[in-house]
């Protein structure tokens, strides 16, 4: 049996584009067994990646070293006599563990001091490989292989009573369609979608007879409660009332999604849901969504993408000009009546 483990990204989107990576170590290798170290709040992701043996949770926050305490988490980890490691961060703290878990072969890209570290280091060709995706699913190869396409897709299971006990815990009962509103991106504001243009879009939709669930973290709540108030209750706001594992099956239970580019924009690709994703300061010729049930909505504004978290010209034009008529008219409504 090949035994390999992923130190994964700590982003929810990142963790979603690394499951075709997962796709094709198993095809690569008939016997593997495939464990993920992975940050705490992407555990239910994983989970349901069918590619994925065991999801272990990476105890270290963003920025902390606690070098003795990855010393001792490598330590736990040799037991399992992992034949490999692929590090997808590129930072020097995400390739301790599996140099002190004293894994054979540890594989990544060059990073920040990391010689020794690792020692099977590939350099990145931006070029060859312009995705994220594509960067990933390359560690799956030996050095200068050339990338397996097209890639294994992406997919999420979803256990159907599992779902529906999930929407009677949130006394969601649809009578309709359910579209469903994704208004968070937790990188930045750059990367959202006006409150009020949300709210605009949820009231033509209600007015059409749809169901409208906004779906976010808690750290949407407020921005969840804007766009309610604003949509004159239009809208049901479950942004901040579920948890990653609630929303996953809450999305599941749509019959399309409008997101940000955002880790729920991959989520809902994932549970190949018809999607319009709206990119402003960000770009799909890096992140697209997994999926070819998905619209991409952007405007090619010469200022972007720009990647800024914020606006630094300070107009947000690259989204303010991207109008909630635009986006209503990229919903496939053949496919959705009430």
């Amino acid at each position: 049996m090949m035994r390999i483990l992923v130190i994964a990204p700590s982003w929810i989107g990142d963790t979603v584009l690394a499951q075709p990576l997962f796709g094709l170590l198993h095809q690569k290798h008939p016997d593997l067994a495939l464990d993920v170290l992975a940050a705490q709040w992407t555990l239910p992701l994983l989970q349901r990646m069918p590619e994925v043996r065991r999801a272990i949770a990476n105890p270290f926050d963003h920025g902390e070293l606690r070098l003795t305490e990855r010393r001792r988490l490598g330590a736990s980890l040799a037991a399992e006599s992992y034949d490999q490691a692929i590090v997808l961060p590129n930072s020097l703290k995400s390739a301790l563990v599996p140099f002190f878990a004293g894994i054979r072969r540890r594989t990544g890209y060059l990073g920040e001091l990391r010689w020794g570290l690792l020692n099977d280091t590939r350099r990145l060709d931006e070029r060859a490989l312009p995705l994220m995706v594509e960067r990933f699913a390359a560690l799956a190869g030996a050095a200068g292989e050339p990338l397996v396409r097209p890639l294994p897709p992406a997919h999420l299971k979803i256990d159907e009573n599992r779902r529906l006990a999930v929407l009677q815990k949130l006394a969601l009962a649809p009578r309709q369609p359910v579209i469903a509103l994704c208004p968070g991106a937790e990188y930045g504001p750059a990367k959202r979608w006006p409150a009020k243009y949300f709210a605009r879009l949820a009231q033509r939709l209600g007015s059409r007879g749809y169901d409208v669930w906004l779906v976010g973290s808690a750290k949407d709540a407020a921005l969840g409660a804007e766009i309610a108030t604003l949509s004159g209750a239009a809208c049901v706001n479950l942004c901040g009332a579920t948890t990653l594992a609630e929303a996953i099956d809450v999305l599941a239970s749509a019959q399309f999604v409008v997101s940000n580019d955002s880790g729920l924009m991959h989520v809902a690709a994932a549970l190949a849901r018809p999607l319009a994703a709206l990119y402003g300061s960000s770009s799909p010729a890096f992140t697209p969504p997994l999926s070819d049930r998905a619209t991409i909505l952007k405007l090619d504004l010469e200022c972007s993408p720009c990647f800024r978290r914020e606006c630094p010209l300070g107009h947000f034009n690259c989204m303010m000009q991207l109008t909630p008529d635009q986006v209503f008219d990229a919903i496939d409504f053949d496919r959705i009546r009430p």
